[in-house]
């Protein structure tokens, strides 16, 4: 069966927001609970300051209000921090960074730099590999 919405679940990981300085953004803690994956996807709108860089962290622990949070390794991440991360030239454009794991708990952080014009992002985690089907 062809079927992808009966076997994922999204969660709100960074409403829509316009970062105007070099204040880091902070995704909702999400609660793995029930899968073995996850990915974080990022969407850029229109980035106005001509020298912008913004980078990208996950952490993950096992704490539900992330008090033991720790960087993810690269071992347990799919695609890079690095190729997640954006800049000024990436008006328009998609991010995306998974997460294998085994803690239960991950978020995202997105840090600007060189930012004094309005930036655009939002981010969705999209979890999958659910122990339980068909998934809500």
């Amino acid at each position: 069966m062809r079927d992808l919405a009966n076997h994922i679940s999204i969660k709100r990981a960074i409403s829509p927001v316009s970062i105007a300085d070099n204040t880091a953004v902070v995704s909702q803690i999400v609660d793995l609970a029930g899968f073995d994956k996850a990915m974080f996807g990022i969407a850029i709108g229109s980035i106005a300051d001509a020298d912008a860089t913004f980078t990208v962290l996950i952490e993950h622990g096992d704490q539900a209000n992330l008090s033991d949070a720790a960087a993810v390794p690269d071992s347990q991440l799919t695609g890079t921090e690095a190729a997640a991360g954006f800049k000024f030239d990436s008006d328009d454009q998609t991010r995306k960074i998974g997460y294998v794991g085994p803690k239960r708990y991950v978020r995202l952080t997105i840090t600007p730099a060189n930012n004094a014009g309005a930036a655009l992002i939002a981010a969705v985690a999209i979890l999958s590999g659910s122990r339980y089907a068909p998934v809500a």
